[in-house]
């Protein structure tokens, strides 16, 4: 039964745009997974992970800043302020409980009572802010706001990690071992995104492809051994039924005789060992022997 050898392609592309800056390969070099296969221009992209790599450093310098405290020269003013209060205070508690006695014995007014009260009232309430002050000075900022800064960080660490997997992006690498079959873009061209560079063919994507009659199908199993007589080797090679199509089909899709036209026949697939699918071709006529 005559058919062909068939290839499943692998398309290797780069989801970003830009120009075709290095292609590393050649139509029919043997590649293995992860040799360079191209690269695109990623000027913007290294712009744009420096400038995420920066952004990340200022957000975490601003995190840090918000946990400590005050610096020493402003903690060192604040307590100076709180002695100052505290030695004002002394006095108005002082001055007022002399015009309190005073007061009680009819020696002065109330006006001058009322303004000692008063004055001792003030500072106490000063030094009581004061020490707050101080308090608040020796811790960091107030959790809401590490909480938000801590937030920026993170978000900062996304960005940087999308930029450096954008510029990971415009260099490409074989994602499996095989043949470089072509290559779609020459070097300094523009490539859209999305658009292949290179097409790899793996030995183990090489199959052929057969159609068979219908009153044969129920003779092929899946698994089944195969022999496959190809031209140029001297004795036929050995494969593996894959695939059987549940969809019957009038013709095949190359008709080599007048007796297989007008049939119903179902495609098979078979698969092969990765060495010897390496001596087959896309495109190929071989010829398939079946129960043998």
């Amino acid at each position: 039964m005559q058919d062909y050898v068939e290839g499943e392609f692998v398309y290797v592309a780069s989801p970003l745009a830009g120009q075709l800056e290095s292609l590393y390969v050649e139509r029919g070099d043997q590649v293995k997974a992860g040799d360079r296969l191209f690269a695109l221009d990623n000027a913007p992209e290294t712009a744009a992970r420096d400038e995420a790599r920066r952004r990340l450093a200022q957000a975490c310098s601003q995190l840090e800043d918000a946990k400590k405290a005050r610096r020493p020269s402003e903690i060192e003013s604040i307590e100076a302020q709180l002695k100052q209060a505290r030695a004002a205070l002394s006095f108005s508690e002082v001055e007022f409980q002399r015009q309190e006695k005073l007061a009680q014995s009819g020696s002065v007014s109330q006006q001058a009572y009322d303004r000692a009260l008063s004055a001792r009232d003030q500072d106490r309430q000063h030094v009581a802010q004061l020490e707050a002050d101080l308090q608040t000075a020796n811790l960091g900022s107030r959790i809401d706001q590490i909480e938000a800064a801590d937030a920026n960080v993170r978000a900062q660490e996304a960005t940087l990690a999308r930029a450096e997997w954008d510029l990971s992006q415009k260099s490409q690498f074989a994602p499996q071992a095989g043949v470089v079959f072509d290559t779609l873009y020459r070097q300094g061209d523009w490539v859209a995104a999305g658009r292949p560079v290179v097409a790899l063919l793996p030995p183990q994507n090489i199959k052929v492809r057969a159609f068979v009659p219908e009153p044969m199908l129920g003779s092929i199993h899946l698994g089944e051994s195969v022999k496959v007589k190809v031209d140029g080797l001297p004795e036929p090679v050995t494969g593996k039924v894959s695939f059987i199509s549940p969809k019957v089909e009038f013709t095949p899709p190359v008709i080599y005789s007048q007796e297989t036209r007008a049939k119903l026949v179902f495609m098979i697939e078979v698969i092969f060992d990765p060495k010897i699918a390496e001596k087959l071709h896309a495109g190929q006529p071989v010829d398939v022997q079946f129960g043998s």
